[in-house]
């Protein structure tokens, strides 16, 4: 966590800020979003993967990573942002609105891991997710090629390239491979092309 001045901000000032997008509060903290330029483009071939399935199927929206949440019962100013996120229509009865930060937690949250994020940020942003009550989150890592499962249940899977991820209970009919979210690795695309 990258904690970026001494001043202390609230929800409004973050979205009065001009770079916000580059940022989330943490304990009235600004705290600077690692992204690398992988991990951008592996959080937009996931939303891309799920917009698609969504126009097809219309169960939700989904975001990409300048979604603010401010949804963390224990610690209201907290403005979090997952790298792509989804939410049910019947959670969002009047649609999409004009407003920020969404009050709401996701349905489905997915956090990309950078080369600069630590262990333990990330391990803190699933717990705050699952004690907010998102029931599905998805922690991807591109350098391993491979995806954490948390599930609002307490159970937990590792997804490697060779498998299907499934939008389970939370996207009815979701399924991609998880080889589709990653950039092909040169001998593959040596090998195809």
């Amino acid at each position: 966590m990258s904690v970026v001045a001494d001043k202390t901000y609230t929800p409004e000032d973050l979205l009065s800020m001009a770079d916000r997008k580059n940022y989330e509060l943490v304990d009235g903290h600004l705290v600077e979003r690692n992204v690398s330029v992988l991990s951008s483009w592996v959080g937009g071939q996931v939303y891309f993967e799920l917009n698609a399935f969504l126009r097809e199927h219309f169960l939700g929206w989904a975001w990409p990573a300048d979604q603010g949440y401010e949804c963390f019962a224990d610690a209201p100013g907290k403005v979090r942002k997952a790298d792509v996120s989804f939410i049910r229509k019947e959670r969002l009865p009047e649609g999409l609105t004009s407003a920020g930060s969404l009050s709401i937690p996701p349905d489905l949250a997915i956090e990309v891991v950078s080369p600069n994020d630590l262990a333990y940020d990330v391990a803190a942003k699933v717990e705050e997710y699952l004690n907010a009550g998102v029931p599905l989150i998805w922690v991807i890592d591109p350098e391993v090629r491979n995806v954490h499962v948390y599930r609002g249940n307490g159970s937990v899977s590792l997804l490697r390239e060779k498998v299907e991820l499934s939008g389970e209970h939370v996207l009815p009919g979701f399924r991609c491979p998880v080889s589709a979210i990653f950039r092909k690795k040169a001998t593959e695309s040596q090998a195809s092309g």
